[in-house]
């Protein structure tokens, strides 16, 4: 890489143009930790790499679940490279419990109230007057055009969904680490080249509170230095040591709980064309998803060995039922299985209506769902197993947001056309 000019710097970072990628910056992380915009500011040694680490692996698990980030990857053990973004002003705030500034602009509100749904807040990042807290519309009147792009209503919402969104991804994860995402800041940019807004900056251990097991006496953010009553060496490792914890765990948030499985199971290899629909599905949740022929009318035998065949190892499983006209094999695999069994007909223009309640009017006793579209009997098998797969629910959270924001683009280029 041929690193090019200093494009900006901040406390904690500096940001490099990179000459032969255009379109592409370095962010180049500091030693440096601050405290109330800087009124309290030390060197950390080390805290370039743990702050670079932690943020690598926050943009990742963003990244691989679908949210839209300026992160590409990580260059070095104190920089990553990212998309080269003009940066909106603006912090925005997430909140979960309440604490620290909240409490001192809320007189009354007891830390620890819980905010459901979370508790949004904007903070124009102005240094000299303290990071003002900013209104939506004060947002909207200032009329920031970045990268070319006009920060409009359309804008605004897609930030406070996307924040929201992010939040809850993040705050899903450290639940399997028993820590509780308590508040987070975060910011946006727009992408120079495709205007699009994205994730940007960084999210570290300076950009959240965290409180194993809902613990603030526990509190592992840069909280604990805010709080320090003098800085001395001592108290810094203690720092430190904290912001390494955080480093550490925050690669656990990258594996998978408990991985689940789907089985496919189709009457005959005709309905190939089908299954493979489920299969592509499973696969973009990251869910494996095995194909298998048999008639529940043909081979009821068969049929019922191969489901004691994936009931008998312990990994959590989905059945699919696929089979066309009468539906004998859903309902035979329901009835002889503790595990969820969903069906998807395959149903044909002449006969398909009739065929339907096969798979609907069922006998007493079977509680198999049917769900006709195969990409969609796939989400409702992830949306099992992210009641226990962190990863697949973060997925099925940022595909949430992704068709919400589409729909949003779409109406405003509508609208501009309209005009």
């Amino acid at each position: 890489f041929c690193i090019g000019q200093k494009l900006n710097e901040g406390k904690t970072k500096q940001i490099f143009e990179l000459v032969d990628q255009p379109g592409l910056v370095l962010v180049q992380s500091k030693d440096q930790i601050t405290a109330g915009n800087a009124v309290r500011k030390d060197q950390m040694e080390g805290k370039a790499a743990i702050a670079n680490k932690t943020t690598s692996c926050v943009f990742k698990l963003l990244q691989e679940s679908g949210i839209k980030t300026a992160f590409v990857k990580q260059h070095s053990d104190t920089a990553f490279i990212a998309t080269h973004c003009e940066m909106i002003p603006i912090e925005w705030v997430c909140r979960r419990v309440a604490t620290g500034s909240f409490l001192k602009r809320n007189p009354g509100v007891k830390e620890g109230y819980r905010f459901t749904p979370l508790k949004m807040e904007m903070f124009f990042k102005d240094d000299a007057n303290n990071d003002p807290q900013w209104s939506e519309e004060q947002l909207l009147e200032s009329k920031f055009c970045l990268a070319g792009l006009t920060i409009s209503q359309c804008e605004v919402d897609i930030m406070n969904r996307s924040t929201v969104a992010i939040f809850e991804i993040l705050e899903k994860a450290w639940a399997t680490q028993n820590c509780t995402l308590v508040d987070m800041k975060i910011e946006f940019g727009v992408n120079v080249k495709t205007q699009e807004i994205v994730l940007a900056d960084v999210i570290d251990n300076d950009s959240w509170r965290l409180w194993p097991a809902g613990d603030r006496s526990q509190q592992k953010d840069k909280q604990v230095y805010r709080d320090l009553k003098e800085v001395t060496p001592e108290a810094m490792q203690m720092v430190k040591r904290n912001f390494e914890w955080v480093s550490e765990r925050v690669k656990l948030l990258l594996e998978p709980q408990a991985s689940g499985r789907v089985v496919v199971l189709m009457g005959s290899t005709s309905d190939m064309a089908h299954c493979e629909k489920i299969r592509k599905a499973c696969t973009s949740y990251g869910i494996m998803c095995i194909l298998r022929v048999t008639s529940a009318h043909k081979g009821p035998d068969e049929t019922l060995r191969i489901k004691a065949e994936y009931e008998g190892d312990g990994v959590p499983t989905v059945f699919v039922a696929v089979a066309g006209r009468s539906n004998g094999l859903g309902p035979v695999m329901s009835g002889n299985t503790a595990y969820p069994v969903i069906n998807c007909p395959p149903l044909t223009p002449d006969w398909g209506a009739q065929d339907v309640w096969s798979s609907l009017r069922m006998p007493s006793g079977l509680g198999c769902s049917t769900v006709l579209s195969p990409d969609a009997a796939a989400q409702f098998a992830a949306q099992i197993f992210g009641l226990t797969d962190h990863l697949v629910w973060c997925k099925l959270r940022a595909s949430m947001l992704n068709t919400w924001v589409s729909l949003k683009l779409a109406d405003k280029k509508l609208q501009a056309c309209s005009l």
